[in-house]
């Protein structure tokens, strides 16, 4: 029987391919935490506080309504926590609370303008230089990417 450090040692082709995808995942995590401290230290701003308005870009980006349950359930966080954060975050101008469209009973919690014309001044130009390099993929390859980075977000939530 083989140990666990034996499994990740390159028997194969496919082997060696997956373990330069994984560290090439490791090294991208790392690329994106460097990106995101910067950011944290540009806008003044903690890792929760960060953490929240990334996920409400997400979601909003793919059309999702957001509530306060949520943001605490994404960055485990209790409900008092996530009061405190939100009512920072609206204090800044970066959020607004709102009730549900669909459910007058619930609250949606909504980005202003303001904080996606911040988000995007300080991110703006490594969004650019990464839209440049995509260019040189074509479009199959692209979908492969998000659909194998999506795979990998999943992999890592559960």
């Amino acid at each position: 029987m083989s140990s666990v450090t034996d499994r990740w040692i390159p028997t194969t082709e496919r082997d060696q391919l997956v373990r330069e995808a994984l560290v090439a995942v490791r090294s991208f995590s790392d690329s994106m935490d460097r990106m995101h401290g910067v950011l944290r230290s540009d806008m003044d701003m903690n890792g929760s506080d960060l953490a929240a308005l990334r996920m409400l870009i997400v979601r909003e980006q793919r059309g999702e309504w957001v509530s306060p349950h949520e943001i605490a359930r994404h960055l485990a966080i209790s409900t008092a926590s996530t009061t405190k954060l939100l009512d920072r975050l609206a204090e800044r101008g970066h959020i607004e609370r709102r009730p549900h469209p669909a459910d007058r009973r619930a609250r949606i919690v909504v980005l202003t303008d303001r904080a996606r014309s911040e988000f995007y001044r300080h991110l703006g130009a490594r969004m650019a230089k990464m839209r440049d390099v995509m260019d040189a993929y074509s479009d199959d390859e692209l979908r492969a990417i998000a659909r194998f980075l999506d795979d990998m977000d999943e992999a890592m939530v559960d």
